[in-house]
């Protein structure tokens, strides 16, 4: 068993390397073994791209050492025509020994049909070798699947007094360079990033990446009764952007208005996020809209820096709900503190 979760955790670990490039698809290793030696291995590198496997079974020299290898990926290969051809088709087609399988698809247009094609090839198959550890790499693809919204991660800084900006909603700057550097690296590793109309209107954010080297999540503010100028940053076009609000739904290039009815506004949001294939969120602020996603208990992990310096007043920070500590960091002074939210029944 200690060989097996060696190999992989490799998986896991090269499957890592595809955060920020894969979504909507799911982040997937794979790691070719003969006689306990690595002879093939890859990742997901691109969406639309060659999957995990096609990597592998292309960096093996010695193809005719397939037939008597084990081949190890952290989810279950594809059975299906998408971007690309079914992976388990080319894992069966090439003969390989077995294939060990970390967790299952939860995609229902696989979801157990990659293990049959194996099976039906005559391939052994064993599953569930790390398996909590797979399903935590994927948990914004799990979550899409089993959840119907994106994994929602919240995000904000606050002052050693516990405010997260001034009364006139100023809250340049708390954190220092490096904590903002690394919020540029958050953005570059999830699909969408959130702000409520006062960070909109007080801050003009351009809520891109620029510290950091990636794509640009899809922007997205809530402005229940539309009092935003067009003229913010946020409006520019240059970057795909979603308002969410009461009153209009309209489309035009690179910006959208979806009109959401008042009661659950923010289950509808989810909901439209996920038809978007938005998997993940990072929910930036204010403190308005991070309390009511907690509210509402509409959030998955947290993210909170508390800086060394003092307002003495001004707009309180949220407080989470039903939170568990998971980790904490010094950040060049910064203290940032991961929680994740407790699990019910």
């Amino acid at each position: 068993m200690e060989e097996k979760s060696a190999y992989m955790a490799r998986a896991l670990d090269l499957a890592r390397l595809g955060l920020g490039s894969v979504s909507p698809n799911p982040m997937v290793g794979c790691v070719i073994v003969h006689n306990n030696k690595i002879i093939g291995e890859g990742f997901h590198r691109k969406y639309g791209e060659a999957h995990a496997e096609v990597h592998a079974i292309n960096s093996v020299k010695d193809k005719s050492l397939l037939s008597e290898s084990t081949v190890y990926v952290n989810l279950e290969p594809c059975a299906h025509y998408g971007k690309t051809p079914p992976c388990a088709r080319l894992l069966a087609g090439y003969r390989v020994k077995k294939v060990v399988i970390a967790n299952t698809d939860p995609n229902p247009l696989v979801a157990g049909k990659g293990i049959e094609i194996l099976e039906d090839a005559g391939v052994e198959v064993e599953t569930s070798i790390l398996e909590e550890d797979a399903r935590n790499l994927n948990k914004r693809f799990f979550t899409a699947f089993e959840k119907k919204r994106p994994w929602i991660i919240l995000k904000w800084a606050e002052t050693a007094d516990s405010f997260i900006a001034r009364s006139n909603y100023d809250s340049k700057w708390i954190t220092n360079d490096f904590s903002r550097k690394l919020v540029h690296k958050w953005r570059a590793e999830e699909d969408a990033v959130l702000v409520g109309k006062n960070t909109a209107l007080h801050d003009n954010p351009t809520l891109n990446v620029r510290d950091w080297s990636g794509c640009n999540p899809l922007r997205v503010v809530v402005d229940h009764n539309l009092k935003l100028h067009e003229n913010l940053i946020i409006f520019d076009r240059t970057i795909p952007t979603v308002c969410y609000n009461l009153y209009k739904s309209a489309e035009s290039e690179n910006l959208a208005f979806v009109q959401l009815p008042p009661e659950k506004f923010y289950a509808g949001l989810l909901s439209d996020l996920h038809k978007r294939n938005v998997r993940s969120l990072i929910i930036e602020g204010g403190a308005s809209t991070l309390s009511q996603f907690i509210e509402a208990g509409l959030w998955d992990e947290a993210r909170v820096f508390r800086a060394p310096n003092t307002f003495g007043g001004g707009i309180s920070a949220p407080r989470l709900i039903d939170a568990e500590f998971d980790g904490q960091e010094d950040i060049m002074g910064d203290i940032l503190t991961y929680y994740k939210r407790k699990q019910h029944g």
